[in-house]
């Protein structure tokens, strides 16, 4: 008897160790539980820590609490000008309501499947009715923030809040920029071209213009240098007449010696010219007289 006392002693502390480490379950702060009593919710739990449940009657269920991300495949969408534009897009939601969470995905699988369809029928709804400029330049985070709006209203359903949505790039399709970047490449050139051709039309404005008042200015001062030469000879002439008309003697005189000085260079003093030549007149004779 005493045997079978401390068996059946061992069977139940036994069997309470099971019920107990079958009935505990832990809470991890990012996460959130949900009580299951035959599949059928009854509770949920967000607070971290040790927690108890019903054992073999209950089940947990661990829901992430955190900020998720959700990747959506690229996806071409027509803008409202007949442009083809190939998109990418990506989200970031956070389970609000674990039990509608459960109840309509139960898996984060699901659930990124099932917001991935949302999303990208808000970004196709959002950009179809926008232009190519609207998205790409002038109004992509106003786009971005209708497309939160409307993913959110419909994630609701989904015990999910979506908190951004961003659209990573939105290009053309590669035949499509192929043939944009030409015509762009065309119209440049065109553009440098009329720019280069304005250019060389002022430059030979420009140019035409310094010539013509180079010209006037040569004019003018050759004109001025005829004048100022023509003074001057006449002031020579001036004085020449009037020295010849004080001492016609020494006038010759001089007027010799600089007839010699050009006349007799140096390493060249050869001369075809008679002796008897009145240019030798004051070798011959000191007063210049024969």
């Amino acid at each position: 008897m005493k045997k079978i006392g401390i068996a059946g002693l061992i069977f139940i502390l036994a069997l309470g160790s099971i019920i107990i480490f079958s009935s505990a379950f832990t809470v991890h702060q990012t996460q959130q539980a949900l009580i299951l009593r035959f599949g059928e919710a009854k509770r949920i739990i967000t607070e971290p820590g040790l927690h108890f449940k019903i054992p073999f009657a209950d089940d947990s269920v661990f829901v992430d609490k955190r900020v998720l991300a959700l990747d959506s495949e690229s996806q071409e969408v027509i803008a409202s000008d007949q442009k083809r534009l190939v998109v990418d897009s990506y989200a970031r939601y956070k389970i609000t309501d674990a039990l509608k969470y459960y109840q309509s995905v139960q898996t984060a699988a699901r659930a990124n499947s099932r917001l991935s369809q949302i999303l990208n029928s808000g970004v196709r709804r959002v950009l179809g009715e926008s232009t190519f400029e609207e998205i790409v330049r002038d109004k992509r985070p106003e786009l971005m923030k209708r497309i939160t709006e409307q993913v959110n209203n419909e994630a609701a359903s989904l015990g999910v809040s979506i908190v951004d949505v961003r659209i990573r790039r939105a290009d053309l399709p590669d035949a499509n920029s192929q043939a944009v970047y030409r015509r762009m490449q065309t119209a440049r050139e065109k553009e440098a071209n009329d720019i280069r051709a304005r250019g060389m039309e002022q430059a030979q404005r420009i140019t035409s213009k310094a010539d013509r008042q180079s010209r006037v200015i040569i004019a003018e001062a050759n004109a001025e240098a005829q004048a100022t030469r023509g003074e001057g000879d006449a002031e020579r002439n001036r004085l020449y007449a009037e020295a010849y008309g004080k001492d016609p003697e020494f006038f010759k005189f001089y007027r010799s010696m600089i007839a010699y000085e050009k006349s007799f260079q140096s390493g060249d003093t050869r001369l075809v010219i008679s002796p008897e030549s009145d240019f030798f007149d004051y070798f011959k004779n000191p007063t210049g007289r024969n």
